[in-house]
């Protein structure tokens, strides 16, 4: 019988997803505020999208500020500060083809979590905010899964 594998505890994470203006910087954020000293963490998208108001409005209700955010591609955190990450977590399919790219010349893990793009939601403002909730309570289940220290 073999042991599980052994996850490390990285020191620098970069989410991303499509266009990093919902599901990488929410993540991002939500790691930053539950690990506040312990971790570096980023996100880029593969193409630029625009500062989504609803994040922001989602966001908010959990007391952080995602208004400032600047959704920026990985070749502009590239240019930017470089791609120093021990782990890139992809939250949609084209992110991670991207990470899988990149790190065939970088040393980080990647790691694949499908997370669905809450922009797609129909309904008035309360249908589509429960949408980006539901993303939102998804992304905070696996961050916490992932980076909580396990009990001895």
């Amino acid at each position: 019988m073999s042991a599980p594998p052994v996850v490390r505890t990285p020191q620098s994470v970069l989410f991303a997803c499509g266009q990093n203006s919902v599901r990488s910087p929410m993540a991002a954020s939500l790691l930053q505020q539950m690990f506040p000293q312990k971790l570096y963490v980023r996100s880029a998208g593969v193409k630029k999208g625009e500062l989504d108001p609803f994040v922001v409005a989602v966001m908010a209700e959990m007391g952080q500020d995602l208004s400032k955010h600047r959704p920026m591609t990985f070749e502009e955190l590239e240019d930017w500060e470089g791609m120093n990450f021990d782990l890139i977590i992809t939250l949609s399919p084209e992110a991670h083809h991207k990470a899988l790219d990149l790190t065939r010349t970088m040393a980080a893990d990647v790691e694949y979590w499908p997370t669905v793009d809450p922009t797609d939601a129909q309904g008035n403002r309360e249908q589509k905010l429960a949408a980006y909730r539901e993303v939102m309570d998804g992304l905070m289940m696996r961050i916490r899964k992932r980076f909580s220290k396990p009990k001895p």
